[in-house]
């Protein structure tokens, strides 16, 4: 439709369209008694009337196309272009503290535990758009692999390169370690909420600060953390020994994940516990944590309008004038 792009200021106007068809009845079917009138003998040289004369409606039919495009300018038709803007009215910072174990390329999660974690920690931080995010590592020790920053794309390039860093870091699991540092690096954020998002596939077994002690500095500056068991029940193939040439032979070894202590931290903190059994429940674990945290956005819309009502007056201007021009020439003698 024509006006299909168009809104209208005045749109009430447009109901005097519907006069139309009664002021086209009466200009068409006005009496006859208003008209000239002459008497001839015979009819016979106007059987055949110019074309003037049968266009002699056309008269009638410019003057209400007029009408109808002044009352349409009268209803003022526009278009409009709308755009928008958000503002992050309350922001996150998070901060993944991640473990990095030897351990961790155990083969129960495909194709290891760390190459799973990694896929489904990267369409996390993608998620969320209007956070800080920050990465911590740890294994016997723990270190900040990228500050706390609103640039997804040196996180997402951090968590690609994550690997076991044997010669780097100490092997074993310093879950109190990975957590101060988290801790730390949270503690004078600005940020209305700040979390935690803790993984491990182990136990307490290095550092030397108690993970305990850890989840109390969390408390204490109002840090969620959100705790995660990662490793399927039972046994797995893990690397149990270091061959000459520096890779690891695999064998099958018990998972051990100190479920009670990860949910004494979560549950001291305001978080919750996790356990990711497999890739699919790696994945949901993040969607849930995703959903729990959200980050309230105001968007604000703007309309800009463009007026178009000069041309339909324009318009119809140009054809009374032509209706007008008309009648003083053509049918000045028909009138």
């Amino acid at each position: 439709m024509i006006f299909d792009s168009y809104s209208f200021a005045n749109s009430f106007y447009l109901w005097a369209l519907t006069a139309l068809p009664l002021l086209a009845a009466w200009l068409f079917w006005k009496p006859q008694s208003k008209r000239s009138v002459l008497r001839m003998s015979s009819l016979k040289g106007l059987q055949n009337p110019s074309v003037w004369v049968r266009l002699y409606p056309l008269l009638s039919v410019l003057r209400l196309f007029s009408i109808a495009l002044f009352i349409i300018a009268l209803a003022r038709p526009r278009t409009s272009n709308v755009s928008s803007r958000t503002k992050t009215t309350k922001g996150i910072d998070i901060v993944m503290a991640i473990d990095i174990s030897s351990s961790m390329l155990s083969r129960d999660l495909r194709p290891n535990r760390l190459a799973a974690l990694k896929e489904v920690a990267k369409t996390f931080v993608s998620d969320r758009v209007n956070d800080r995010i920050g990465l911590i590592v740890y294994a016997g020790e723990s270190y900040t692999k990228t500050p706390i920053t609103s640039d997804k794309a040196v996180v997402t390039n951090a968590l690609s390169l994550l690997d076991y860093e044997r010669g780097v870091i100490d092997d074993g699991t310093a879950i109190g370690m990975g957590l101060a540092t988290a801790v730390n690096r949270l503690k004078d954020s600005k940020a209305l909420s700040k979390v935690i998002i803790l993984l491990t596939d182990g136990v307490n077994n290095a550092g030397f600060v108690d993970p305990t002690t850890a989840a109390g500095l969390a408390a204490s500056y109002g840090i969620k953390t959100y705790t995660i068991g990662l490793g399927s029940n039972g046994n797995a193939m893990a690397p149990i020994a270091m061959k000459r040439d520096g890779t690891f032979r695999y064998g099958l070894s018990r998972v051990e994940i100190d479920e009670e202590l990860l949910k004494s931290i979560a549950e001291q903190t305001g978080g919750v516990y996790f356990r990711a059994t497999d890739n699919q429940r790696l994945a949901s674990i993040y969607d849930e944590i995703n959903k729990l945290e959200k980050t309230e956005v105001e968007e604000f819309t703007y309309t800009t309008y463009e007026e178009h009502f000069r041309f339909f007056i324009l318009s119809g201007l140009l054809l009374l004038v032509l209706e007008w021009i008309l009648r003083v020439t053509v049918y000045k003698s028909i009138v």
